[in-house]
């Protein structure tokens, strides 16, 4: 079975970025966030395949806060991992 990564889009202001990468951070099943400004550049890309822990979030939340004061609105693309849902159950015996 292989994993399916879904991608979504989230319209976000400036003020609110912060809040809503840190949101998606901690449901868990994200593997990718990309931020863009209105003219469509990207701003930052963060792959999170790779677990960080407590302390290794704190520059890259500076650097998003930083980022949310250049512009009004930032489009947020995030890529999921959806788990397979298998077709075959187990039956108890």
């Amino acid at each position: 079975m292989t994993e399916e990564v879904r991608s979504e889009e989230h319209q976000v202001s400036g003020k609110n970025l912060l809040a809503k990468v840190k949101e998606l951070v901690r449901e868990g099943n994200v593997r990718r966030i990309m931020i863009t400004n209105p003219d469509g550049r990207t701003v930052i890309d963060l792959p999170l395949t790779v677990g960080l822990l407590g302390a290794a979030w704190l520059p890259l939340f500076a650097a998003i806060g930083g980022i949310a004061a250049l512009a009004a609105r930032y489009t947020v693309t995030v890529e999921r991992v959806e788990k397979p849902t298998g077709g075959m159950t187990q039956r108890p015996h």
